[in-house]
């Protein structure tokens, strides 16, 4: 059974679910930072799902790493999964900008978050819902 890691339940507000993956905002008002995250149990690595799977969570990927650049006019896309502090498979999908706190550096250990404000947070959700336009199924969890 699928369950999210405490921790990512702690840094994220969840807005959805995809064919395959629960999206989650990263509660860092410094960067347009969305975690896909498989709804799959016990998953800790990209080779542990089926071939349909993957190509699933990549396709989920790169449309959510298209949109974002398109609505934020990104300078980058930064897309990683890492897993050192939290094991459960996840993608990062984190929009980078020139002058954004940590360029060119990684967004890890780069600063502290800054969590959204409660009016941030409702506008942030209402643009990502427009942009993605249907494409995921929005959930309600608040922070």
């Amino acid at each position: 059974m699928f369950k999210l890691d405490e921790r990512l339940l702690k840094d994220t507000v969840a807005l959805g679910d995809l064919a395959l993956c629960r999206v989650l905002l990263m509660n860092d008002s410094r960067y347009p930072w969305l975690i896909l995250v498989p709804r799959c149990a016990d998953m800790s690595e990209v080779f542990q799902l089926s071939a349909a799977e993957q190509q699933q969570l990549w396709q989920e990927t790169s449309h959510v790493g298209q949109v974002l650049k398109d609505v934020f006019q990104a300078d980058k896309i930064n897309i990683a999964t890492l897993g050192n502090v939290v094991k459960q498979l996840h993608m990062h999908v984190v929009v980078r900008m020139q002058d954004d706190a940590a360029w060119p550096a990684p967004v890890w250990g780069n600063g502290a978050a800054q969590g959204y404000t409660d009016e941030a947070l409702a506008v942030m959700r209402a643009r990502l819902q427009a942009a993605f336009n249907g494409y995921w199924q929005a959930i309600e969890v608040s922070v």
